[in-house]
This record gives structure tokens, C-alpha cells and sequence, in this order.
């Protein structure tokens, strides 16, 4: 279902082979059940794909190995790259133009939408908006995943949001070499990015990682990865919401619940948020 006016504005296109790794590797772990459950043939989208396909084809290889039959579709704006991109079309890997209006070949609607990198240009007054502009395109019990990386993927940081808005903030680094969590701020996504300041959620978290992760300097001759763990179990004893365990933590990745972090809530302590996970 191409569309006549696609909804958005071209992207600067940057883009890097294995630059999306740290999200394809969440929707294929604390995601892979809705990929299951999902019935025959379901669509991912990779949304605003930029100057190259390399992430739309590697999204497409990893996970057909969980789902063989994943339709992935390239949606791009620009028009130059889709026509640069679709000699590599074949079974199950489509690239279309079109912008936030989500277009799916033969019609249906996505399972997951991923838009990395996207958003970042826009207003943040403008996010609400293209977040609803395609959610609304989802199937039922779909999935849209907003990020934003820096140019080969050791930072990255991302918002899952569904029908019933957005639920959580992924962050995710590469342990080796990592001075302080605190440097994933640049990264924030769009609706973020200008709230890590005092008195909003997103900052008090930073500055909780941080601590706790200078605090336990003294395992960093155990490697980066214990110390990233013991840093990341502090501020969840803290009282911050963080969603799943040790598994997600020893790759260099921390969810939290959105409340915690949303724009303009409270930032007095985690502690008001509750206590999830293990």
C-alpha cells in the first residue's frame, strides 16, 4: 500500500553494518515471545533505514533464525534508496517508500516497527505524534521501538511503546573500555534527549548509575562486566524499576519501566517507582 505523500522527512541516512546489533539482540531476547506468539508470516518494519539496507538485511537473517517466515519490509522516504536497495529484495525482504504511515506490501499491518535514529531531527514536541501515527498502524499486540545509536552501535538507548503507550527505556552499552553509564546520555532518544537535567527522571537515573558504578570501582579488576552487574543490582535495590536480570545486565543492557523515566515525573528517588524483577 504505497503511499502518494509519505509522512515524515528524509533522514540524514548515516548508517554502519551491525550498527542495530544491541536492539536486534533484545527483540530476540526479552521480545521473542511476542515473535512467537505471533501468527504465520509476521511483519517487522524497519522504519527510515537510511543511506544503506545493511540493518534492514541483517534484521531480516536474525530473526528468521527464530522465525523462518518473518516478512521484513525496508521503508524508507527517500526514494533514491529504495530503488538502491531493492536488488536485494527476495523471499520475505521488501524495501517501499513511505514515512510514518507505515506502508506494508499487499496490505497488513506490522508485528514490530523499528525506527532507529529517526526521530532524532524532529522536534520533541512532534514525538507524541509520529509515535501514534504508528502505533496505529500495528497489529494487535504490536511493538514500535524508537532508538537513536551512535555510529557503530557501543551506545544505543531505546523507548518500547505499544497501544497502551510507551512501557520501557532500554539502554545498552559495550562494557569494554566503558568509563562511566552516565555517557549513554547523548544517546537518549528524541523524547529524552533535552530531559537529562536536574529534576527529571532520566537524569536522577544517570546520575544513580554512576554512582553506584563508581562505587564499585574497586571490581573492575574482575572485568567491566562484574562491575557493570553489581552497579546495576545496587540501583535496582534502590528502589528504581528495572525489568528483567542478571542475563540482560552481563551484555551491557538496562531496562527500566517508563514512569520512572518520563518526562516531567518525578525525580526525587527510584525508590517511588517500585521494585520489579529478580
Amino acid at each position: 500500500m504505497p503511499s502518494e505523500r509519505p509522512v515524515g522527512v528524509v533522514t540524514r541516512g548515516t548508517t554502519n553494518p551491525n550498527r542495530l546489533r544491541r536492539c536486534d539482540r533484545w527483540l530476540l531476547g526479552p521480545e521473542a515471545a511476542r515473535l512467537r506468539r505471533a501468527g504465520p508470516d509476521p511483519v517487522v518494519v524497519d522504519l527510515g533505514y537510511g543511506a544503506s539496507p545493511v540493518t534492514t538485511v541483517e534484521l531480516a537473517a536474525r530473526l528468521r533464525t527464530l522465525r523462518p517466515d518473518v516478512r521484513v519490509v525496508g521503508v524508507e522516504i527517500d526514494p533514491e534508496r529504495v530503488a538502491a536497495a531493492r536488488p536485494l529484495e527476495g523471499p520475505g525482504l521488501r524495501f517501499v517508500r513511505g514515512g510514518f504511515e507505515v506502508p506494508v506490501p499487499g496490505g497488513g499491518r506490522p508485528l514490530v516497527v523499528r525506527a532507529f535514529n529517526v526521530l532524532r531531527q524532529y522536534d520533541e514536541a512532534e514525538v507524541p505524534a509520529a509515535w501514534a501515527a504508528v502505533v496505529d498502524r500495528l497489529a494487535p499486540g504490536g511493538l514500535l521501538v524508537d532508538g537513536t545509536c551512535d555510529e557503530v552501535g557501543r551506545l544505543a538507548a531505546w523507548v518500547a511503546v505499544t497501544a497502551d503507550g510507551p512501557g520501557s527505556l532500554t539502554l545498552s552499552w559495550r562494557l569494554r573500555g566503558l568509563e562511566r553509564p552516565g555517557v549513554v546520555a547523548e544517546r537518549l532518544p528524541k523524547a529524552l534527549i533535552h530531559r537529562n537535567v536536574p529534576g527529571e527522571g532520566v537524569h536522577a537515573l544517570l546520575t544513580a548509575l554512576d554512582d553506584a558504578f563508581a562505587r564499585q570501582s574497586a571490581l573492575a579488576s574482575f572485568g567491566m562486566r562484574q562491575r557493570f552487574v553489581a552497579a546495576v543490582r545496587a540501583v535496582r535495590d534502590a528502589g528504581w524499576p528495572v525489568l528483567g536480570g542478571p542475563s540482560r545486565w552481563r551484555l551491557g543492557e538496562l531496562t527500566v519501566a517508563w514512569d520512572a523515566v518520563a518526562p516531567g515525573g518525578s525525580a526525587t528517588t527510584g525508590g517511588d517507582a517500585g521494585h520489579q524483577g529478580p
